[in-house]
Parts: structure tokens; sequence; C-alpha cells
């Protein structure tokens, strides 16, 4: 019986000697949260900003009723050469020119352009390239029903980053063939037109949903809205969907890309940017701080 304990007290001191894992290594081996910020500016104009701080502007615009805002990015992407989606003139790269004192431009080497002017003929540019650790690449579509005739041609761009798929439909103008669906693939994050009008309606961006099936978030643009009623409304796009979340006082969404949601969520959001919320006047004016 002595030698057990003996034994069992050997055991004990053996362990209690072995290293411990150190606190740091403990939380390196968790996964490290990788924020996404997702800024809408109306129509189709949106800014992605990954993780690392590289920022990409998608369909920038000027329409007057959308405050004509400067964006910063460091990538700009357009979808297909309408005004109201391909003005890279929107763009600021925050940096300006030491001698001149002028806004830098950003340089056509960081501009994506899914359609040009070919002999005054709209023509796809196929684009499918790296930058460091994201890459860029586009899927040939029609603006219109009709392979074009109407409208022209676009791209639907799709950008990977974070480890996560971003997917902008530009204004597509009809639901997606089984080729376009497979060259498109997996869809995380999903920017779509519901409008109608100019691009899909409610109805088919619902279909266009089921094909492509985002896992993530789904951001819907191209719509009409108080200020901006050329286009229809999203509410045929939004009837009957599950997990509609309205952020009508901000254009800012900020998610964690290494987070795996059980179903993907319709964020709808504002087109202005956030504002401190400014109390309403005391119509019997301001208090006397003197008295209580």
């Amino acid at each position: 019986m002595k030698s057990l304990f003996t034994l069992i007290g050997s055991c004990a001191l053996f362990f209690s000697l072995l290293p411990t894992p150190h606190s740091s290594l403990a939380q390196a081996q968790e996964p490290k949260a990788k924020n996404v910020t997702v800024r809408w500016y109306g129509q189709s104009f949106f800014q992605v900003t990954d993780s690392a701080g590289r920022v990409f502007a998608f369909d920038p615009h000027a329409i007057p009723a959308f405050g004509r805002r400067m964006v910063k990015a460091d990538f700009v992407i357009v979808s297909h050469i309408h005004d109201d989606h391909s003005l890279v003139e929107m763009i600021d790269t925050g940096k300006v020119n030491e001698k001149t004192k002028d806004p830098v431009r950003i340089p056509e080497s960081d501009v994506y352009r899914g359609v040009i002017l070919k002999n005054n003929k709209q023509d796809w540019k196929t684009i499918d390239e790296k930058r460091g650790a994201t890459r860029v690449r586009n899927v040939t579509t029609y603006h219109d029903t009709q392979n074009g005739l109407t409208r022209g041609k676009n791209s639907v761009f799709i950008v990977e980053v974070d480890g996560i798929t971003v997917v902008h439909l530009g204004d597509l103008g009809h639901e997606l063939t089984a080729d376009q669906v497979k060259a498109i693939g997996k869809v995380d994050v999903l920017m779509i037109p519901v409008g109608g009008i100019y691009t899909i309606n409610g109805e088919q961006a619902q279909n266009v949903l089921k094909q492509l099936k985002p896992t993530m978030f789904v951001f819907p643009m191209h719509y009409g809205m108080k200020d901006f009623d050329e286009l229809a409304g999203p509410e045929e796009f939004l009837d009957g969907l599950k997990n509609v979340k309205k952020l009508p006082l901000t254009n800012e969404f900020v998610f964690d890309a290494t987070a795996k949601p059980a179903d993907p969520t319709v964020v709808m959001l504002g087109w202005k940017k956030d504002e401190p919320v400014v109390p309403p006047k005391d119509p019997k004016g301001p208090k006397d701080p003197k008295k209580p």
C-alpha cells in the first residue's frame, strides 16, 4: 500500500512539473475576427472595406437625390457604362499631389470595368485578377431580357476577400442561366437590384436569390424610395422573406467574415451616413441652468 501511495505521489509531481500553455498561445488558437464593413450610398453604389483596410467601391454615381457624395477607395468596380454606375470621378484616394496640392485620382489600373466601348459598341471585358490575397473577377450578363438589344451589356462582379465571396450583380436585367450560376460559384454576400423597370424586379430578384443561395447577407439595391421614385420600391422583393434587418438610420453594416450564420440575413440600409441625433427644441425656450 505504501508503494502505491509513493507511485501516485510521483505521478502527481511529474505532471505538476510539465509546462502549462502560455495564455497568449491559448488566445492565438482562437479564430480571430475579420471585420468587413459595407456602406451603401444609394442606387448600386457600395463601399466594402476588408479587415486589412483595403477599400473597394462598386458602381459609383453622382445622383443628386443621394447627395453626390465623394467616397474613398483603393479599387473601383464598374458593372457597366451608364452614368449612374460608372462615375469614377466620385472616388477619392485620400492622397494629394505634393506639388499641385490637387487630389490624386484613382489610376485606371485600379479600375475594373466589366463593359467597355469598342468602335462605339459595348463589349465585355473579361477580368480575373489577384491583388495580394484578394481576387476580382466577372461573369458576363445582360442589362435586359433581349441579349442586350434594349439596354446593353452588364457584368456581375465577384470579389473574394477575407475568405468570403462578395457578389455585386450590377444592373442585371434577367434571371441567370445555369452556366452563369456555375460561373459565379459560391456566394456569401450578395448585392442585388430589386426595383424593376431597368433591372430585374422584386419577383425576379427572389428567383435569382434562390439560384445563388447566398450564405451570409443580402443587400437589396437599385430601388425607389421617398427621394428617388424613378424605380419601384423594395416591397415586392421583401414579401415573404425571413430574417430581414432594417437599418434606415445608417448606411453602414459591419460583420465578422469568420462567422457562420445558420441562415442569410437581408439587410436594408439607409443611404446616408450616421448623424448625431439632435434633440427637439423646447418650445418654451432653453432652460436656465441655474434652475432645477
